[in-house]
């Protein structure tokens, strides 16, 4: 049924299909914030490698007025990672269903609040910096998620890691095992594909971002929301209801 197909989805108990599905779903989400967000501020904001290295250039070149946005970026993207394993941390000590959810309905509202008042934030020298900031929180945010869930098997936010096992992948596939008494050199195929998918979402994710947001605007991030949230909502119906229940049976015995 589909209840339990979203129950396995994105709660606690983790199979390596739910992974690899969920994986491929925020990796989508990620493409679409990714490029979305170079039309909206000039910036991508999924990965940190580019946000360091022009901090380390503009300090080099002795632009030091760039420097405190960039440190803003990566402290964002800090922060989100961080608030990640808060939440995840603070639902497993309760036992909730909804420890994963939670960082992914935390996500649909960041996108939302964007989405919904992007359009509206004024031009001013305050407010590329705040968006990037962030669009670098939601992402870290997410980027942890998926580290935890799948024992950092998984990335989504960036793909340099991504494309490299790909490519160690496929080098084990081409070795030709002439070497008579050693053990052969295997390529996981399970994981090869794995690795495909996330980076096929990404990219499909990075198209879609990209034309939503030259046709809609900030609105692109409303579908995206929504994604997030059906990802999340049966695990965190599930709390609801345990909830619920916990509540009934102590009027009951008042």
């Amino acid at each position: 049924m589909p209840i339990n197909y979203m129950r396995r989805l994105a709660g606690p108990e983790r199979t390596a299909a739910a992974n690899s599905q969920l994986g491929s779903a925020l990796a989508f989400v990620a493409g679409a914030v990714n490029a979305g967000g170079l039309l909206a501020v000039g910036q991508y904001t999924s990965h940190m490698t580019g946000i360091v290295s022009s901090m380390a250039d503009n300090l080099a070149l002795g632009f030091h007025a760039l420097v405190p946005a960039a440190l803003g970026a990566l402290g964002a993207f800090v922060l989100g990672a961080a608030s990640t394993a808060v939440m995840v941390n603070f639902a497993r000590r309760r036992r909730l269903y909804s420890e994963y959810a939670l960082p992914l309905l935390a996500e649909a509202l960041l996108l939302l609040a964007f989405g919904v008042l992007g359009a509206r934030l004024p031009q001013s020298a305050l407010a590329t910096p705040m968006t990037v900031a962030l669009l670098c929180f939601v992402m870290g945010l997410q980027n942890a998620l998926v580290t935890k869930l799948s024992r950092a098997e998984i990335r989504t936010t960036h793909m340099t890691g991504i494309v490299t096992d790909i490519g160690i992948e496929l080098g084990k596939l081409a070795y030709w095992n002439r070497d008579a008494g050693q053990a052969p050199v295997r390529a996981d195929r399970r994981r090869l594909g794995i690795l495909c998918a996330l980076l096929a979402s990404f990219i499909a994710g990075g198209i879609a971002g990209s034309a939503g947001f030259m046709h809609l605007g900030y609105l692109t991030t409303l579908p995206l929301a929504a994604l997030l949230c059906v990802l999340a909502i049966v695990p965190a119906a599930d709390d609801l209801a345990r909830s619920f229940a916990r509540a009934r049976h102590a009027r009951r015995e008042r």
